[in-house]
């Protein structure tokens, strides 16, 4: 785990320097969560993660590629990197 930490971090100062850092954070376990919905009249709010699976997000990336072949790239050495699958979507921009 520590030499993922430390290629991680390595791929994070990449992507610094080459100008395609935007941000990037990891998440506690999905123990953790809480789930909150709030569509009805007053909120629901459960223990444990939205989804039941055996994957779970560990942290992300949003990061500034020219088009979807770039994107590619760096997710393919950003999966290296934290030793794990990468999926990429565009960014649909800060509200």
């Amino acid at each position: 785990m520590e030499e993922a930490f430390a290629a991680t971090g390595a791929f994070n100062d990449t992507l610094k320097a080459d100008g395609y850092w935007v941000f990037a954070g990891g998440l506690a376990p999905a123990a953790t969560a809480t789930v909150v919905d709030g569509q009805g009249e007053a909120p629901v709010m459960t223990d444990g993660p939205y989804l039941e699976t055996k994957e779970v997000i560990g942290g992300f990336w949003v990061i500034d590629a020219p088009d979807l072949d770039v994107a590619l790239r760096l997710a393919a050495e950003g999966s290296k990197a934290c030793r794990g699958k990468v999926e990429v979507r565009p960014f649909d921009g800060l509200a």
